[in-house]
């Protein structure tokens, strides 16, 4: 192929969870569709790197820990770069971008990027793409899909530049090789036109056999939109792949209780008081609750925490158990295996972007009823959840 480049930028993860590190790896794959080579890291693997002579852009997507560390992979190289010795232009010939993950229910959020941001920052690193704050609280896609998405243009931008101020600097013969390629590109861009005008011409048939249909009429359905649904920018995520594998097995219980939800001990307590703190016109809202817990056997100490358990209201349950068809099943018990061959064992979707499922630890079975009842948060805005 004429003039072929690999356009190559280093990527690192730090991963305290495996969050990071699928997020790092779906930007993997998507940069050979935006013919860009992209060198995939671990943080904590040194010795395949060297940012001390790195000239390629550098993407780092990192998590956070504890009360605002970076994750324990990231520990060795974040103590590096806050080497005291270090001098102010250490890394002046450093170009990056920077995704941070964080939960801003925390005191400290998306400290483990803020940190790297902040020391590449003293050592003279510049940043070719704005950095990204992801919340799990309200859905890490949210931040992190609309980053992915503008960091391929920024790149491209970047390796732009980058070409440009090497022509300034190239010998006059250097022109002539770049006079080949470009009529080599207008060649190709010549016969891509003419390929696009064929499939247009197909396209305008089609669309025109389409405009003789009759009208659906004005009732919305998954062909047709109203307003102000249709009047709305939405911005709905690609259906993900498969990942998950669901099967039904019959249960022999007739009545499956909490114990199916928690290892530990449940204790039934009521509430006896409920204060909102914040602004009805807040994004998130935070209550205060107070349980009366006097007439439990459990003991605590300042600093233990405790899950609260709430089940959906019933009605809802079996009418979602209804729209998916599985009435007659609510009491099967729903086993979930990874797929065999899956490249992101990190990431699950349980069912679909609708009814999102996140199973306690060292259980694998629950009944839909379970599921749907005391699982599953029937009323949250669907997520990508990543653990």
């Amino acid at each position: 192929m004429c003039c072929k480049t690999n356009h190559r930028f280093l990527l690192l993860y730090a991963s305290q969870k495996g969050q990071a590190k699928a997020i790092a790896e779906e930007i993997y794959h998507q940069a050979k569709d935006s013919g860009l080579e992209a060198d995939l890291h671990c943080i904590s693997e040194s010795d395949k790197y060297n940012l001390n002579s790195e000239k390629d852009p550098v993407v780092i997507v990192t998590s956070t820990t504890g009360t605002g560390e970076p994750p324990d992979t990231a520990v060795k190289f974040v103590k590096e770069i806050n080497d005291k010795s270090l001098p102010s232009d250490h890394l002046s010939h450093l170009r990056y971008g920077l995704l941070g993950l964080g939960d801003s229910e925390y005191t400290f959020f998306c400290n483990g990027g803020k940190i790297i941001d902040k020391r590449f920052q003293e050592l003279g690193a510049q940043r070719f793409y704005e950095v990204g704050l992801a919340d799990d609280a309200v859905g890490l896609e949210l931040v992190v899909d609309p980053w992915i998405a503008g960091l391929w243009p920024a790149l491209h931008q970047e390796f732009a530049s980058r070409k440009k101020e090497r022509n300034h600097t190239e010998e006059p013969p250097s022109l002539c090789a770049d006079a080949v390629c470009n009529s080599c590109i207008n060649s190709r861009v010549e016969r891509l036109k003419l390929e696009v005008l064929g499939v247009n011409n197909d396209l305008l048939a089609k669309a025109v056999t389409k405009s003789e249909l009759p009208l659906q009429g004005s009732q919305p359905s998954l062909f047709h939109s109203v307003p102000p649904l249709s009047q709305l920018a939405l911005n709905v995520p690609a259906l993900p792949p498969e990942y998950l594998e669901v099967h039904f097995q019959e249960s022999s219980e007739q009545d499956p209780s909490l114990c199916c939800v928690s290892e530990s001990s449940i204790f039934q307590v009521p509430v006896i008081k409920a204060v909102q703190l914040t602004r009805d016109d807040a994004i998130k809202r935070t209550l205060l609750l107070e349980l009366d817990i006097s007439k439990t056997t459990f003991s605590y100490q300042p600093g233990d925490a405790f899950n609260v358990i709430c089940p959906n209201y019933t009605s809802e349950v079996e009418e979602l158990l209804h729209i998916l068809g599985l009435s007659e099943k609510k009491d099967y018990f729903v086993c979930l295996k990874v797929k065999a061959g899956t490249k992101k064992r990190g990431r699950f979707y349980a069912f679909t972007m609708i009814l999102h499922v996140i199973l306690p630890l060292r259980r694998e079975e629950k009944t839909h009823f379970v599921c749907t009842s005391w699982i599953s948060y029937l009323m949250s805005v669907a997520k990508q959840k990543q653990k």
